[in-house]
C-alpha cells in the first residue's frame, strides 16, 4: 500500500487542516439520496481525448492498479485519517484515453446527475483515484460505491461519488456545488471553502 498521507507537507500545512476535527467515523453527506445504478453501467471517458472510453466495470478493474492510504477532508470540518482505497490512478486513466494537448479542465460526472471539476494539472496526480475498495473491502453504496473517485488534496465534494465518467475539457466549467458558492479550488490548508 502507498502512503501519501505526508501530502500536507507539499501545502506547506499541518496534517489535520485548519478548521477540521480528525474522527474515526465516515458521515455520510451527498447531496440527495444514494442512487441506483444498473447493473451494466459503463465508464465513460469523453472530450478533448484522443480516445473516448466507454469500459464496462469489470474493464475498467483490469486497468493497472494501486492501493493507496489517504487522509479525507470534508467541506463541513471533519477528516478521517488512513483512508485505504484501491483503483485506478486519474493518471493511467489519462494515459488509456490520449489526452488532447488542449485539455486544460476535467468535469467528472456522477450517476445522480452531480458534476466537480478541477483543473487538469490538480489531477494529474497519482493520488487522485476512481477507487471501488475501501479498507479492503468494496466501496459501499453511500459513500459512493461502485466506484468514486478520492481527492486527498482538496476538499472531498471535488471526489464525485458514483462517478460515471470524466469529460476533458478544453475551457473551466464549474460543477454542481462550485455554481452554488463552494470554492472553485477547495485547498483545505487555506481553508477555501466557499468563493
Amino acid at each position: 500500500m502507498k502512503d501519501v498521507t505526508d501530502l500536507h507537507v507539499e501545502f506547506d500545512g499541518k496534517r489535520l487542516p485548519p478548521g477540521q476535527r480528525e474522527t474515526s467515523r465516515f458521515p455520510v453527506l451527498s447531496k440527495g439520496g444514494t442512487p441506483s445504478i444498473p447493473n451494466d453501467w459503463t465508464f465513460e471517458a469523453w472530450g478533448a481525448v484522443d480516445e473516448e472510453l466507454s469500459l464496462s466495470f469489470e474493464e475498467l478493474r483490469e486497468l493497472p492498479t494501486q492501493t493507496q492510504k489517504q487522509d479525507f477532508h470534508c467541506v463541513t470540518g471533519w477528516s478521517r485519517f488512513d483512508c485505504g482505497f484501491h483503483g485506478v490512478t486519474f493518471p493511467t486513466l489519462a494515459d488509456r484515453a490520449g489526452v488532447d494537448d488542449d485539455a486544460v479542465h476535467v468535469m467528472f460526472h456522477a450517476h445522480d446527475g452531480y458534476t466537480t471539476n478541477l483543473p487538469l494539472s490538480e489531477c494529474a496526480r497519482e493520488e487522485v483515484m476512481f477507487a471501488w475498495e475501501l479498507d479492503g473491502e468494496p466501496l459501499p453504496a453511500e459513500h459512493g460505491g461502485p466506484l468514486r473517485v478520492v481527492t486527498p488534496h482538496k476538499y472531498a465534494y471535488k471526489g464525485a461519488k458514483w462517478v460515471s465518467g470524466v469529460e476533458f475539457l478544453t475551457e473551466s466549467e464549474r460543477g454542481y456545488w462550485e455554481k452554488r458558492g463552494y470554492s472553485n479550488t477547495a485547498n483545505p490548508w487555506e481553508e477555501e471553502r466557499y468563493a
